[in-house]
């Protein structure tokens, strides 16, 4: 066989291989994405104040998980992370997921906390509206957000009265903690819902879709639990 025939097998069995690689690392990531997704609800579920928590989400519209939304600097400086999407149906089941990114300037970091797991639930209409209804939007611009509400303060919070659209949570080395993330944006990740889906699909569509796929079952199961730690 002629170098040149040779040349150009193997530079097509490498294409072939490289290719193969992205798309083995595309499903690595959003699986592992769902994965640490699992892993902080259940630590946020054995929290003692975990009912607060469970009754908001059980009162709410969906939750965005990002189970590691990383600083860059300190004191002042950015954030960015990846995280995925799941709506509440009315019947009390769960709908997605949905890939999606958050990334933007932060005051909130607690100094020498470099990384937090971040809860956003959906609250209201307007809330849901941002996370389906375009490719990104930003918080407290475009949608109203606040630190969740704990305690008591979880009870008033669920009775119509909220005025924010998103309630913001966050844990760090096992402890709630407070993170500010007004003026991040939250940006669909097209990439890892295609991955995951298998075909072009925008966040909003995959947020119509029954949560079912065993595949996010120990997710659902777990936000579940949290769910049932509510008054």
């Amino acid at each position: 066989m002629k170098l040149w025939k040779r040349s150009l097998i193997f530079a097509l069995c490498a294409a072939v291989a490289l290719c193969a690689a992205g798309r083995a690392f595309a499903e690595t990531a959003h699986m592992r994405r769902i994965r640490l997704s699992t892993n902080l609800i259940n630590k946020m579920a054995a929290q003692s104040d975990a009912d607060a928590l469970g009754q908001v989400i059980k009162s709410g519209k969906g939750v965005a998980i990002f189970p590691a939304v990383t600083k860059a600097g300190l004191g002042i400086g950015g954030q960015t992370g990846e995280g995925v999407v799941f709506l509440r149906r009315p019947n009390g089941g769960w709908s997605g997921p949905a890939f999606m990114g958050i990334s933007g300037a932060s005051i909130g970091f607690q100094i020498g906390v470099q990384s937090v797991g971040l809860v956003l639930v959906i609250t209201n209409e307007e809330g849901l509206h941002a996370f389906t209804g375009g490719n990104s939007f930003k918080l407290g611009a475009d949608v109203a957000i606040a630190a969740g509400p704990v305690g008591r303060d979880a009870s008033a919070a669920t009775d119509g009265r909220a005025k924010a659209s998103i309630y913001s949570y966050s844990m760090s080395k096992g402890l709630f903690a407070g993170v500010s993330v007004e003026g991040s944006v939250i940006n669909q990740n097209r990439d890892a819902n295609k991955a995951y889906w298998g075909r072009d699909i925008s966040a909003g569509n995959a947020l119509k879709r029954p949560a079912t796929d065993k595949r996010v079952a120990q997710l659902i199961q777990a936000l579940n639990n949290l769910v049932k730690k509510a008054h």
